[in-house]
Order: structure tokens, then sequence, then C-alpha cells
């Protein structure tokens, strides 16, 4: 699925793809690079093997990989957005709102009632400007504080 996304200063395509897609392997260097390594992590291969099972999704610039998520189907007409990352250098323009908007039109398509992550604790005010609401108390995932958000559609 190819979507294009206009809005103030920025153009990009948004795409959805899975794990044979070629944009995974540029997806999973962007993921470790922004997600990972800062906190001297790395991905399990069970990690990577929960990918096969989800969409992914990610905004493209002149063929290049910019910003990306995942959706996980967690039953109950849920979503669980997981691993957003942006490249560094684009970071606050707008790619992360873009992805969440396309990731809430597909959901809204598909008959999915409610989308919902665990946002690290530094990017809860961001889904909140997207809608979202925390729900219950701050706990630890991959060794930092995170909040759970959920948006009803």
């Amino acid at each position: 699925m190819l979507f294009t996304f206009i809005c103030v200063c920025l153009s990009v395509d948004i795409v959805f793809f899975d794990v044979n897609s070629k944009w995974y392997a540029h997806a999973l260097k962007l993921r470790d690079a922004v997600l990972r390594k800062p906190l001297g992590l790395s991905f399990t291969q069970e990690e990577l093997k929960r990918d096969e099972h989800d969409l992914h999704v990610a905004a493209i610039e002149n063929g290049k990989l910019l910003a990306c998520l995942t959706l996980s189907d967690t039953g109950d007409k849920s979503l669980k957005i997981r691993q957003v990352a942006v490249c560094p250098q684009r970071q606050r323009k707008g790619l992360g709102t873009a992805l969440n908007t396309a990731a809430e039109e597909y959901a809204r398509s598909k008959g999915y009632v409610m989308l919902y992550c665990h946002a690290r604790i530094t990017a809860a005010s961001f889904y909140e400007r997207l809608g979202f609401k925390r729900v219950g108390e701050e706990f630890t995932e991959v060794t930092i504080p995170h909040i759970k958000m959920v948006k009803i559609l």
C-alpha cells in the first residue's frame, strides 16, 4: 500500500509493508540506531520473529526511509503502535505525526476501534497531542520508563 501524505513543509510517501519488503531492512537499521543502540541494547531473535506477524509503516522521501513504525494486531479490534523511529536529522519535522495519522486511517478503514502504545515517558506529550490518553502507572520497558497510551477510534 502506498499513500502520499502532505503537510506544511513535508511531502513524503507513506508505505505499508511486511518483512519481505525491501523497506524492512532499512526500517530495522533505523529502529536499531534510534531505539536500541542508545540504550546499549540489540534486537533479540524473538523480537525479530514477532515482526513477521506485524504491519510496518514508513515515511519515504526521494527513495530514502526517514521514519517507521510497526503495527501489531493484539485482538479485540485493537492495534498496538510500537517501534516508532525517526531519523535524528528529521525529528520534530512532522514525520512521526504523518506515520501516526496514516496508522490511524488504516486502523479505521479495517474496523479497529482502538490504537495504543507503550510510550517512552519522553514521548508521552507527543502522543497526547495526537489524542492519546495516559492509562495506568509508569512501568519499565527496555530499561527505561514507559506509560500506556490509548486512543479510541
